[in-house]
C-alpha cells in the first residue's frame, strides 16, 4: 500500500520524468543509474535521460570558483529546460545544488534567474519524488538480510529529507532493519572536504564505520553514491564484510 509521507502527494501525477544522472553515478556507478530507471519505469513513468548533461557545478561552488559554477549551472538549466518534465536526481548533494544554490548563484543574471528558479521548482531528489510526488512508500522491494541506513548530509540538512528515505527503507519486505548509532553524523566525505581536511575526514569515516559495524548490519544503504564510495572504501580497507548499496539498488532489485 502506498502511503504519502511528508509533503502531500501531487494531485497531478506526471507521466514522464528527466533523470539527472550525476557525475559520480555516470563515471563510477552506472548500475545505480540503471536501477533508478527501472524503479521509475516500474512506477509507470517514461524516463528521459537528456544528452549533454554534465556536472551540476557543486564541486566548483564548494571550492569558491563561483564563475565556473555559474557556467555549469547555466548549462544544466539549458539541458533540462528542453522539456518541462520533472527532474529526478538520485543524490541529495546534486539536488541541493540545483534546488537551492544555482538559483542563488544566478539571482542577478537577467537571462537565467527565472529559469533557475523554474528548474529548481520541478527538481526532486529521488526519495522525495517517490514519496512526496508519487505518494509511494512501498515499491514491493524485498531484501533478505540485515540493513542499516546512513542519511547523507546534503539530503538530510540541505533538503530536509528524513521521513521520505526512512519510509522507503521501512517498506522493504523481509529486511531486518538495524538502527545505526549516531546516524546523522557525517561520514567524512563532504566532497573537497575529504581532500582539504583529510585527517578530519578520516577520523569521521573511522567513527562512521565503527557505528555501521556495531549496528550488526550486513549492508549499509544511502541515497548518495559519494557517501557510499567513501564508506565502501573505508570498509574495504578494513577488511569488513559489510556491503554498500544505493537505496535505489535495493528498491529496484528483481522481485
Amino acid at each position: 500500500m502506498s502511503v504519502p509521507v511528508g509533503a502531500a502527494a501531487s494531485s497531478a501525477r506526471p507521466g514522464r520524468v528527466q533523470l539527472m544522472v550525476t557525475c559520480l553515478v555516470d563515471s563510477l556507478a552506472p548500475h545505480v543509474g540503471f536501477a533508478v530507471v527501472r524503479l521509475l519505469e516500474r512506477a509507470g513513468l517514461e524516463v528521459e535521460v537528456p544528452p549533454g548533461q554534465t556536472c551540476c557545478g557543486q564541486p566548483a561552488f564548494n571550492a569558491g570558483c563561483w564563475d565556473d559554477a555559474r557556467a555549469m549551472a547555466r548549462h544544466t538549466i539549458d539541458v533540462f529546460s528542453r522539456s518541462d518534465a520533472p527532474v529526478v536526481v538520485p543524490s541529495g548533494s546534486c539536488g541541493d545544488m540545483v534546488i537551492h544554490q544555482a538559483a542563488q548563484l544566478l539571482a542577478s543574471d537577467p537571462d537565467y534567474a527565472d529559469r533557475a528558479r523554474a528548474l529548481a521548482s520541478r527538481t526532486y531528489e529521488l526519495t522525495a519524488f517517490l514519496v512526496d510526488v508519487l505518494g509511494i512508500t512501498d515499491v514491493g522491494a524485498r531484501h533478505n538480510g540485515r540493513l542499516t541506513y546512513h542519511p547523507a548530509c546534503h539530503g538530510l540538512r540541505g533538503l530536509g529529507l528524513s521521513a521520505q528515505p526512512h519510509a522507503l527503507v521501512d517498506g522493504i519486505r523481509d529486511a531486518q532493519l538495524c538502527p545505526l548509532p549516531e546516524a546523522d553524523t557525517c561520514c567524512g566525505f563532504g566532497g573537497l572536504f575529504a581532500l582539504k581536511m583529510a585527517d578530519i575526514s578520516s577520523s569521521l569515516l573511522a567513527r562512521k564505520i565503527g557505528n555501521i559495524e556495531a549496528s550488526g548490519a550486513e549492508t549499509v544503504v544511502a541515497t548518495d553514491i559519494s557517501c557510499l564510495l567513501h564508506i565502501g572504501g573505508g570498509l574495504k580497507r578494513k577488511g569488513s564484510a559489510v556491503q554498500v548499496r544505493h537505496l535505489a539498488e535495493i528498491l529496484a532489485a528483481p522481485e
